[in-house]
């Protein structure tokens, strides 16, 4: 995609505004235990470098040393996974409902993936292992 996509939403409740530019219509899939705890089923994502929540509902929880998840205190609508030190935010699609365009495009953690369920679509998949040296590589720049 070339041009940036601006999106808004909201939470459940109306609490939480969400204004975001994205950076492409690409969906990403992470299989990871902690994804699938929190979102009861793997996280399908968008990501975006400019987003803003309007609203005093916005919480978050340090899920790990390197990375926090965004809720609304108020309904619990899941907000937002962040690395720390990032203004990368990974926005749950269903945010976005009304949008049609989105393709799925790449799902991480692949080795995290329970037998119980699999995608019809042809996506770059990369491990865990992968995943967490991708990430450590952009810090060292």
């Amino acid at each position: 995609m070339d041009t940036p996509t601006p999106l808004s939403a909201s939470c459940l409740c109306g609490a939480v505004k969400i204004n975001a530019i994205i950076k492409s219509l690409e969906i990403g899939v992470c299989h990871c235990g902690m994804c699938r705890q929190w979102a009861g089923s793997p996280y399908f994502a968008i990501e975006s470098d400019n987003v803003t929540f309007s609203g005093d509902s916005v919480k978050a929880y340090d899920s790990s040393e390197w990375a926090e998840r965004g809720f609304c205190g108020n309904c619990g609508t899941h907000l937002y996974y962040r690395m720390k030190g990032s203004e990368t935010h990974y926005l749950p699609v269903g945010l976005f409902p009304t949008h049609q365009a989105m393709t799925m495009s790449h799902q991480i953690f692949i080795d995290s993936k329970p037998e119980y369920y699999s995608f019809e679509q042809k996506t770059v998949c990369m491990t865990g292992e992968e995943v967490m040296a991708q990430f450590a590589g952009d810090n060292q720049s």
